[in-house]
């Protein structure tokens, strides 16, 4: 167990850790078990989630041929938008309210998992919009009871969306990304199969795998819960309760196979031990981050993206400007762990030497410039933009960056050390360019 005195007693800090995860069935082929799980989940009208292009593709048949040969009714919506908003989580949400489910099925990376997520709970819950989404965007209504069942079948290694309570999408009107929490939220089973991922083009692997990076780096260097104040119940407590003994586990295995994988997983579709390794890392990472909450390059990755200006990388739709979101959370990345080395230094040793980093003679204070230039590495050798000026930003949008990213309190306030909105403009003006 990684630095077990990060966990000593502080006064008036919480005393427990929880851990709550998705059942989680993984192995080539294993899609084609999803007809038998939905039936053993009571499964008869099933909603099968995913986005137009993979709608024709290989995996989807498989889920719904499954789904078919159970005896299941099944009506696939493949209306979902990559990199959700507002307006796509509504229409998903009248979609799975007329057509009475009973299951839900989602097949597709973060933004399709989430989708039916957000689907299964306004169907289920009917409200506005506002009231489940995170304060202070929001109302942060808590989900009334039990949703109905979804199995999640995740296509990229990355998001960890199908271990997690967790549905991001873009609030358009207000230029902002924000999302949705809850434990009700969690997929009831997550059926992955890493060989979905043999034929993704090579920038999506590296978003996703620097999303798999910041989720168990975020994690292993949060506020540790024993410093987070108990919550009213402790059936509240929340998913973002901070670093913990469990959450340790799987930041490590994550951190030194994403260190061992990623690159090679880039750089050559054809090595399938490294995609292989990049979705377990993922899931690894998932169930990490889902009790323990990321911190401040996802919180300032929501501005990034929320704000996107003409910025369209390759191997994404080109329809609209779009950051990423793995590419909008690691192009902060360097400048906050040169931030936060200082709370817990050795935490971001173990972590840039599990990333792959010569921490040989280092001392506390190499530990956040060591952190920053080993995934500076990684982001040149992967092809990833040089900062947040290199997916279109200038120093003179710091302020509403600095603003957007200072709405995010959820996980702002799961950092390792208190942050001010001063912080955050200074932490964007560093992210601007790295090389």
């Amino acid at each position: 167990m990684a630095c077990c005195h990060y966990y000593g007693h502080t006064a008036g800090g919480d005393t427990a850790f929880a851990v709550d995860m998705s059942a989680i069935t993984y192995g080539a082929g294993c899609l084609a078990e999803a007809g038998d799980h939905a039936r053993s989940l009571g499964m008869h009208r099933v909603a099968l989630f995913t986005d137009a292009s993979l709608a024709a593709l290989e995996p989807v048949a498989v889920v719904k041929q499954s789904l078919l040969a159970a005896g299941l009714d099944v009506v696939v919506y493949d209306r979902v938008k990559v990199e959700p908003t507002d307006g796509s989580f509504l229409s998903a949400a009248r979609f799975a309210s007329e057509g009475k489910f009973d299951g839900f099925v989602s097949v597709g990376g973060g933004s399709v998992i989430d989708t039916c997520k957000a689907a299964n709970l306004y169907s289920t819950y009917p409200a506005e919009l506002i009231d489940y989404v995170n304060a202070p965007i929001g109302n942060a209504r808590a989900v009334p009871g039990p949703l109905k069942p979804h199995i999640a079948c995740p296509t990229t290694s990355g998001t960890g969306s199908e271990c997690t309570g967790i549905a991001i999408f873009d609030f358009v009107e207000r230029r902002v990304k924000t999302g949705i929490v809850s434990k009700r939220l969690r997929p009831s089973l997550a059926l992955i199969d890493p060989t979905t991922t043999y034929s993704l083009p090579a920038n999506v692997v590296a978003a996703s795998g620097f999303d798999v990076l910041s989720h168990a780096l975020e994690s292993f260097t949060a506020l540790p819960y024993t410093r987070r104040a108990p919550a009213e119940r402790p059936s509240m407590r929340p998913m973002s309760q901070g670093a913990n003994p469990w959450s340790d586990l799987g930041c490590e295995k994550a951190l030194q196979m994403t260190g061992q994988f990623l690159e090679r997983a880039v750089r050559d579709a054809s090595d399938h031990e490294a995609r292989d390794g990049m979705m377990f890392a993922a899931t690894l990472a998932g169930i990490a981050f889902g009790n323990a909450g990321v911190h401040l390059p996802h919180g300032m990755s929501y501005a990034v993206a929320g704000q996107v200006k003409s910025f369209c990388p390759h191997g994404y739709p080109q329809d609209e400007p779009m950051v990423p979101h793995g590419m909008s959370v690691i192009v902060n990345a360097p400048a906050v762990f040169r931030f936060t080395a200082d709370a817990c230094p050795e935490r971001h040793l173990d972590a840039a030497r599990w990333l792959g980093a010569d921490v040989a003679g280092a001392t506390d204070a190499d530990a956040g410039e060591i952190v920053a230039q080993r995934l500076i590495a990684l982001m040149q050798s992967t092809g990833i933009p040089n900062g947040v000026g290199g997916v279109g930003y200038v120093p003179d949008d710091v302020d509403s960056l600095a603003a957007g990213a200072w709405a995010q309190q959820r996980l702002i306030k799961n950092a390792p050390k208190a942050v001010t909105e001063n912080d955050l403009a200074g932490l964007f003006h560093g992210a601007m360019k790295y090389w």
